[in-house]
């Protein structure tokens, strides 16, 4: 895997005036060539990156399994349950960037601008009112009572 600093230059002298057509040929040919290696040194990077990702997802799929192993003897909590809702929907948001990221055929240098972080909060909302719906499915004349009070932030109306 090439690194930072690891091009290799050569020179070859040129039989004709430095300003000649072959020369200029030649310039651009070097310089696409240093483009292609660079281009090669990002995809490098990229996959380092896909590699890593890959053993994280590893590691959380071990580890919700010895999770959900012990959950079957105890009941959860509520607070297990936010944060499973959450990591679920960055699991959601990480898949879905890492798949527009497999399928553009461009190398982008920018990442998208995700200051606000809007898009997350609308994931991490309609994740907890799907789980919401599925508890309340047997019970559906409680359903606005809990989304009322999911939507409020808790707050109960009186």
């Amino acid at each position: 895997m090439a690194c930072d600093g690891s091009y290799t230059v050569f020179i070859v002298p040129l039989q004709n005036s430095l300003y000649s057509s072959d020369a200029l040929r030649y310039f651009h040919w070097l310089k696409k060539l240093r483009a292609l290696e660079r281009e090669k040194d990002s995809l490098w990077s990229g996959l380092q990156v896909l590699e890593q990702a890959r053993f994280w997802y590893q590691h959380q799929l071990d580890h919700v399994s010895q999770r959900h192993a012990r959950m079957d003897t105890r009941e959860h909590d509520e607070e297990d349950e936010g944060r499973s809702c959450a990591l679920r929907s960055f699991m959601q948001r990480v898949n879905g960037s890492l798949g527009s990221l497999l399928n553009n055929a461009y190398v982008c240098s920018v990442a998208p601008d995700e200051k606000d972080g809007s898009d997350w909060y609308l994931r991490w909302k309609n994740a907890t009112l799907t789980q919401i719906i599925r508890e309340s499915g047997h019970c559906m004349f409680l359903l606005p009572t809990h989304l009322s009070q999911s939507i409020m932030g808790g707050e109960s109306e009186e």
